[in-house]
């Protein structure tokens, strides 16, 4: 497995139309087209590839939950195409541990939170449930701190 310091100067070269900065996560920016990383990571440069397939395949933004874990599952396709061109070996239970994470976030958002039955979202940031019609608005959150908030 290259270093990921030899990883993103190669990528920085290969995709001039991204930039790469040293950061404490790792994340796709769409708005100055920066990808941002962490080389101490475990995983850092399967995460960093990740990033980047984001960029190549112009993900910005999603308007339902449910298009975010189609939109991750994607990338990390992408990722097994080009993984090979760098040397680098995908390891398939993180990827389905990252896609887990994924499901588990919008498991708990959709959840109803007077019944436990599940949800649909309304808007961007409101769900219904289907069995006792409570609504609830969610946060934006991500890996933490994930609220709901009955209306």
């Amino acid at each position: 497995m290259p270093a990921t310091s030899w990883l993103v100067k190669q990528l920085a070269k290969d995709f001039p139309q991204f930039s790469f900065k040293a950061s404490h996560r790792f994340l796709w920016s769409p708005s100055d087209k920066t990808i941002f990383y962490n080389a101490a990571e475990p995983h850092a440069n399967e995460l960093l590839l990740h990033e980047l397939a984001h960029g190549i395949l112009k993900h910005n933004q999603y308007r339902r939950d449910i298009e975010l874990i189609t939109i991750e599952q994607l990338t990390w396709e992408y990722v097994a195409k080009l993984s090979p061109r760098y040397q680098i070996t995908i390891n398939k239970d993180f990827i389905h541990t990252n896609l887990d994470s994924y499901r588990d976030w919008l498991h708990i958002r959709s959840t109803c939170p007077s019944c436990t039955s599940s949800g649909l979202q309304t808007t961007k940031t409101t769900y219904q449930c289907l069995a006792c019609g409570q609504t609830w608005r969610v946060n934006n959150a991500k890996t933490c701190a994930l609220r709901r908030y009955k209306l």
